[in-house]
């Protein structure tokens, strides 16, 4: 008896000093929608691209006005607010019914690792678009986004880690094959959030 009520202490005291280090509220529906979201835009992008009369060359050297590129970035805007807007409402049913609280050390340093290499790839990608550089622009997002969800994985669900590496992956291989952007853009954000969102689901959520 003695053992198993020491087991039973370790096992609590392991849980709450995993819960006070690491933001476990991060749901997993939200990373599906996300990848939903991410392939609408997508078609959406696709659409603007190839059915507007303004855009011009083959598929690999495309000349797109700036009216395009105005709605490509407010496609990916909509995107980007629709998919935190869904991961914060989530998380934070998640938490509540956890009795747990969303904002907390752990979530600000989650927040903190995960928006330092967002921002930093976000004011890089500003600066090609404004030097006409758009082909790097999908291998860079893929990229950036990758490095920022291995950085924050260790406040949070180690599998956000490996959703980072194959992020990371699919950018690099994304840059061999300059032109396939958009396909990558779409494989990355839509298909591997759907299945990294539907892992983290059924393995933490599902009861």
């Amino acid at each position: 008896m003695d053992n198993k009520k020491y087991l039973q202490d370790l096992n609590e005291i392991k849980t709450m000093m995993s819960k006070s280090s690491r933001f476990i509220s991060l749901s997993g529906l939200s990373g599906i929608l996300a990848g939903v979201y991410a392939l609408v835009g997508a078609w959406l992008a696709y659409k603007t691209i190839y059915f507007d009369t303004s855009t011009l060359g083959s598929y690999r050297n495309l000349i797109i006005s700036e009216e395009v590129v105005i709605r490509l970035l407010l496609i990916a805007a909509s995107v980007l607010v629709l998919s935190i807007s869904t991961g914060v409402f989530l998380s934070y049913r998640k938490a509540k019914n956890s009795n747990e609280k969303i904002w907390n050390s752990a979530s600000r340093r989650l927040a903190i690792n995960l928006m330092i290499p967002l921002a930093t790839g976000g004011f890089f990608i500003i600066f090609l678009i404004e030097k006409n550089m758009f082909g790097l622009i999908a291998p860079l997002t893929l990229i950036f986004y990758g490095l920022a969800c291995v950085n924050a994985s260790k406040y949070t669900l180690g599998d956000v880690r490996y959703l980072g590496i194959t992020m990371i992956l699919l950018g690099l291989i994304s840059t061999w094959f300059l032109g396939y952007g958009l396909l990558f853009w779409a494989i990355g954000f839509g298909g591997c959030h759907i299945l990294y969102g539907s892992i983290m689901y059924f393995k933490y959520e599902r009861k």
